[in-house]
């Protein structure tokens, strides 16, 4: 099954009272692996594409263990990243991981305990991550959890996706009831279906490049960017 974003999200709850999937920290990646094997991370390198050169701030939300943040700081050895995780065991291993692998990039990376309202009116970004997390916020949170990660992206700034693909019926739909049914029972996952990204992301003025699948079409990875169209009247 499909293993599900890292941020139980609630735009109610107080990123200090937000413990994510910390029950989940000490065998999620080797869960992960041993049922979709490198499909997660082969989607997350393709989105990985969008990344801008020189020196963008970027934002990674919900990535779990940090191994997706080492990929970007060998990507983008000048970029600067806020590192935005809702579980404090997930935080703790990706800081441990990354002065292990990347000592000299420490000072590049500011880790924060939350989830998208954790974001300060200010801030914004050169790019945007969410990998595998948009499917752990309940429909009736994305509108607002989207909204908040718009307002802090830069003009022309790319939103790199990997997640879930939406699916009403055969294998596919039965491995994400599956996946929430899991960890519903083993972390308290509010959310309970995939939402459908591209659409919720169309209607803010964002437009996705050509999915690219992976594990049977169950994972895609996009690659959004501003719509023009969107912009005409």
């Amino acid at each position: 099954m499909t293993l599900p974003p890292t941020v139980p999200f609630s735009t109610s709850s107080a990123p200090e009272k937000l413990v994510g999937f910390d029950q989940a920290a000490w065998f999620y990646d080797a869960l992960a692996g041993l049922v979709f094997g490198s499909s997660q991370q082969a989607a997350q390198q393709s989105a990985l594409r969008g990344l801008p050169g020189g020196a963008p701030h970027v934002l990674i939300l919900g990535g779990g263990t940090g191994w997706v943040l080492g990929e970007v700081l060998r990507r983008v050895p000048a970029a600067t990243v806020l590192y935005l995780e809702a579980s404090p065991k997930m935080l703790a291993r990706a800081r441990a991981r990354l002065a292990h692998e990347l000592p000299q990039a420490v000072g590049r990376v500011e880790f924060r305990h939350g989830t998208q309202a954790a974001l300060q009116p200010a801030e914004r970004f050169g790019a945007i991550i969410t990998f595998f997390v948009l499917d752990c916020i309940p429909s009736a949170d994305l509108r607002t959890a989207l909204a908040q990660l718009r307002a802090a992206q830069h003009p022309g700034a790319p939103w790199l996706v990997a997640d879930f693909r939406p699916a009403r019926r055969g294998w596919r739909h039965w491995l994400l009831q599956l996946m929430y049914l899991f960890f519903r029972l083993t972390t308290g996952l509010r959310a309970r279906e995939m939402p459908d990204v591209r659409t919720a992301l169309g209607r803010l003025g964002l437009a996705a490049s050509p999915p690219q699948l992976f594990f049977g079409g169950a994972i895609e990875a996009l690659i959004f960017t501003e719509n023009p169209a969107a912009a005409q009247p």
